[in-house]
């Protein structure tokens, strides 16, 4: 006969307090092996340990409710000999676990940057330019609000499809600094590369001269996440030194997500275009 445990029990061997565990049964998480119809008493099996410590871990790692349950169906089929509910449970896991890297990596990248923000010697590297004339394939419009990066997808697709297997030169942006403040305006997507566009390319290509240009510029390393840092050190740039936006932002992605899956590798040239009257130096 399989040893029946009381509540206070299988706390003990489990250290799930009492009130966790009725918890789970409330929840229907972990139901006990056997509740005394008269008195209400919860028992269990030691069988049950081991479900008892996975819930818990899952919970402790925020594994939504929704999803534990999910899992938790799916190894009851697995324990019945279904092998697709094993690869189910697994990957509810997986993905999770996923979830919860990607967030470690947001919370470093978001430590970083206040440790460089609360440092006062801390400063990026911030230059005039002049870039050069370039003939481009580009894609413009205009991107509503709460629009996310699809638009940007869409073009870099429409630009791909009309450069074919031609060489090219890093992708670029031109935008509206609406567009970085409040999430709508301009936005010009390009690919450097020799006109005309392949046949079948879409309409919304088009071929662009980009005439010389004088910017402030800081090439900024790594990931996105702190993007704002790099803009705020060109920013001021531009404001202490007197000179004239010409309220345009371009930038260029010198090594990106099409050139590698490692984000600190990213290059990205960030250039506050100045106006022609603006001070520039000699190209």
């Amino acid at each position: 006969m399989t040893e029946r445990l009381t509540i206070g029990e299988f706390s003990r061997i489990t250290h799930l307090s009492i009130r966790a565990l009725r918890r789970y049964h409330e929840q229907g998480l972990l139901l006990p092996a056997e509740v005394d119809p008269a008195t209400g008493y919860r028992y269990y099996t030691p069988a049950q340990a081991r479900p008892a410590l996975t819930i818990r871990r899952l919970r402790e790692l925020d594994l939504p409710l929704a999803d534990l349950r999910r899992f938790l169906d799916a190894e009851a089929e697995s324990a019945g000999g279904d092998a697709m509910g094993q690869g189910a449970a697994q990957e509810i896991v997986a993905a999770h676990l996923r979830r919860l890297e990607d967030r470690l990596g947001r919370t470093q990248r978001a430590v970083q940057a206040l440790r460089e923000l609360l440092d006062p010697q801390a400063q990026r590297a911030v230059g005039l330019e002049v870039l050069p004339p370039q003939r481009v394939l580009a894609v413009s419009l205009d991107v509503p609000p709460g629009a996310g990066l699809s638009w940007y997808d869409a073009a870099m697709r429409d630009l791909d499809g009309a450069v074919g297997r031609r060489p090219v030169l890093p992708p670029g942006g031109r935008y509206e600094h609406t567009l970085l403040t409040e999430g709508h305006g301009r936005a010009t997507v390009y690919l450097p590369a020799e006109p005309p566009p392949l046949p079948g390319a879409a309409v919304s290509v088009r071929e662009l001269h980009l005439p010389l240009r004088s910017a402030a510029v800081a090439t900024h390393r790594g990931p996105h996440d702190d993007l704002d840092l790099t803009y705020a050190a060109v920013g001021s740039f531009v404001a202490r030194n007197g000179l004239r936006s010409a309220d345009l932002v371009e930038e260029v992605y010198l090594v990106g997500p099409r050139d590698t899956d490692q984000p600190d590798r990213w290059r990205t040239l960030v250039a506050w275009l100045l106006t022609s009257d603006s001070a520039r130096p000699s190209a």
